[in-house]
């Protein structure tokens, strides 16, 4: 891993230690497997928003930020406080282990060959479920944050009843697009 590489992943780790609630940065564990799995360097996407070193987690924080406006300003109730955070930082959880920093190109491939666990957002919820008590709310939330961009058309209707059970399920959806496609992270 190259000097620039890791000073990101260093900023990204220190930031996200200053920001997290005190229910997340006392699970050590969970945060070491953060690190461990490149949650703090790894890109977003490779073609997409976030296709640079560390945006995933720049990503993950600008759903939270938008997650806290849309709180602020009454649009979203949680059932627990530290709910934006969990669900804007670990939406995309399922993308820590997909994304390898290839030497040879000096850029970040997709290779989900070692990879255990197919799938987005189910498998976001398989690797945070261990390492945090996720309300029902929560698991909506993370489940459906891709709204329409949801691939299975057939899942739509689940998606739509999402919403009309919570409107923090549309909310998070809208955090998700407007992190990616106005803030560009």
């Amino acid at each position: 891993m190259n000097k620039e590489l890791r000073n990101i992943e260093e900023e990204n780790y220190k930031e996200f230690l200053e920001i997290a609630p005190e229910s997340v940065k006392c699970n050590k564990a969970f945060i070491s497997f953060l690190k461990e799995h490149g949650f703090f360097r790894a890109p977003a996407s490779t073609c997409h928003h976030g296709a640079t070193e560390g945006a995933l987690y720049q990503h993950s924080k600008g759903v939270y930020e938008a997650l806290v406006r849309f709180t602020d300003a009454d649009f979203i109730t949680w059932e627990k406080p530290d709910s934006p955070f969990i669900v804007g930082m670990f939406h995309d959880l399922c993308k820590i282990d997909t994304y390898h920093f290839d030497l040879e190109s000096e850029s970040w491939v997709w290779d989900d060959s070692d990879c255990i666990i197919p799938g987005h957002a189910e498998k976001s919820l398989i690797y945070l479920m261990p390492w945090i008590q996720l309300t029902g709310q929560e698991i909506a939330c993370i489940r459906w944050h891709m709204g329409a961009f949801e691939r299975d058309t057939k899942l739509w209707n689940y998606y739509g009843r999402a919403c009309e059970h919570d409107s923090a399920v549309l909310y998070t959806h809208t955090a998700d697009m407007y992190a990616s496609r106005v803030e560009g992270v």
